[in-house]
């Protein structure tokens, strides 16, 4: 005997339903570099961009990255005119390609200065939170030592989303025990203390060496 069996319709399609995709969302990111310079932030602005641009991060996360380079560090900032904020003497578009080389270097590619806009004297903050705006930047990556990254607390208070990545050779950061150029500058303060012990030695002489530091004694 063969028995017939119908499904019953309220069985059908009972696996795992397929919720639709998420349209892919879209952020833009500014970097840029303040203070001295030194060792290690061309690399560093290399794999901000990279790991942004990464196509099998971009699918796992649904987010892809756009990447805009400020120029010569705040200084870029205080200086875009309102009615050209991406003018090319202040704002780099930055991808794979563009950053390619750029760990083969010192120094920054994107410049750098020392200017603050808080300065007391001729406060330019408001300005650059607005440019900020301007460029439609979701988030903002500031590159620098004690006096960068003062100014980027203290646009984190006035609300504008920003991270900083501790740059210093004196390592005079409070809350990170590693910062970028620290470790070449103390490489070439033993070295050249070692070449000068032999001429030290060969004329019965004592040697003081001077390094920078600021007011902390790592180097």
């Amino acid at each position: 005997m063969v028995v017939a069996c119908r499904e019953r319709p309220d069985k059908k399609h009972r696996g795992r339903r397929s919720t639709p995709k998420r349209p892919m969302e879209h952020y833009r990111i500014g970097i840029l570099t303040g203070g001295g310079d030194c060792a290690g932030i061309n690399p560093a602005i290399k794999w901000v961009v990279k790991t942004a641009m990464d196509s099998r991060l971009a699918t796992e996360r649904n987010i892809r990255y756009e990447v805009l380079g400020i120029r010569n560090g705040w200084e870029g900032l205080m200086s875009m005119a309102p009615d050209n904020p991406t003018d090319p003497r202040h704002v780099v578009p930055l991808d794979e390609e563009v950053v390619r080389t750029w760990d083969r270097y010192g120094g920054t590619n994107l410049g750098t200065s020392r200017a603050n806009p808080y300065n007391p004297k001729n406060d330019l903050s408001k300005r650059v939170i607005d440019n900020i705006e301007r460029l439609k930047l979701d988030a903002l990556i500031a590159i620098g030592g004690d006096d960068t990254l003062g100014v980027a607390s203290r646009l984190w208070q006035e609300g504008v989303n920003i991270v900083g990545i501790p740059k210093t050779i004196d390592k005079d950061l409070p809350g990170t025990d590693y910062t970028l150029g620290f470790d070449t500058a103390l490489n070439v303060v033993v070295e050249c203390v070692d070449r000068l012990r032999t001429t030290a030695g060969s004329h019965r002489r004592v040697f003081v060496v001077e390094t920078m530091g600021r007011h902390a004694g790592w180097l």
